[in-house]
């Protein structure tokens, strides 16, 4: 028996990538007019065309982290992977979950979101795979979290300032400049890059930071993302692959609570090792 592996759908990875490698996904919670819906039923295009509508998000409740813990327990133990904890009430509720429930369960904190995160669990579903003990699997994970990062470039600076992630003021200021700002999530903290002028502009900045980053010698582990725009995160993932072959790659989604809160954006996100 393998150690299981769970996370929640901030990672937002594909469903060939989890069921290959044997991942459990708890999903965020959306309310959209009143209704609340798992995320993973609500399409990107529908949370982009009504995000003004007051689009509400949750993280999962603990019984239904305790929930997937119970389903995948076995003698190997059970890993679960979330979302940074200064993002989200993720962590929290599956730390609670992992108190309820029997057997060695660990909880890591990715400290991170979205491809990033996603990239996190599956250096820890792999190494799960190939018969690596709990310990082990849990040390993988939080190698893989303190060196992938993610870039990302908004379309607007409008639901950022809403979320209270920006102060209005800078909000309205790089609105009247048409600036597209980058940032980067990076061991939990999320840092102002320098904006760009236009969309692509704001890709090649993403790839500069990329490239500024390279390891020599080292694999390259890299998810290009996007919010229901998948060109522009292919064309990001073209341009990796004709300078480096990674060992992991993957085009993406952002998924839709983060959305949520950022608006459309478009980012890279990867790790050398």
């Amino acid at each position: 028996m393998a150690v299981s592996v769970i996370t929640d759908s901030a990672a937002a990875l594909d469903r060939s990538l989890t069921e290959r490698l044997d991942i459990t996904v708890v999903p965020m919670q959306l309310t959209i007019g009143g209704t609340t819906y798992p995320d993973d039923q609500v399409t990107l295009g529908e949370v982009v065309r009504r995000i003004d509508e007051g689009v509400h998000t949750a993280g999962p409740a603990p019984g239904a982290f305790a929930e997937a813990i119970e389903a995948r327990q076995s003698g190997d133990g059970v890993v679960v992977l979330t979302v940074s904890e200064r993002m989200s009430s993720t962590h929290k509720a599956a730390l609670l979950a992992a108190e309820s429930t029997s057997g060695d369960v660990r909880v890591v904190d990715t400290t991170t979101a979205a491809g990033a995160e996603g990239l996190v669990v599956l250096a820890a579903a792999e190494a799960a795979r190939s018969g690596e003990p709990l310990d082990e699997v849990v040390a993988r994970a939080r190698v893989v979290s303190g060196r992938v990062r993610l870039v990302a470039a908004v379309d607007t600076l409008k639901y950022l300032v809403r979320s209270g992630r920006l102060p209005d003021i800078a909000g309205r200021a790089g609105t009247y400049l048409g600036l597209r700002p980058l940032f980067e999530f990076h061991q939990g903290g999320i840092r102002p890059l320098r904006p760009s002028l236009s969309r692509d502009a704001a890709l090649e900045q993403l790839l500069s930071h990329w490239r500024r980053s390279k390891v020599r010698g080292a694999p390259l582990h890299v998810a290009a993302l996007h919010a229901a725009e998948p060109e522009s995160a292919q064309r990001m993932m073209d341009v990796v692959r004709a300078e480096v072959e990674p060992a992991t790659a993957f085009v993406g989604s952002f998924g839709p609570v983060m959305i949520v809160h950022t608006g459309p954006l478009t980012g890279l996100a990867w790790w050398w090792g």
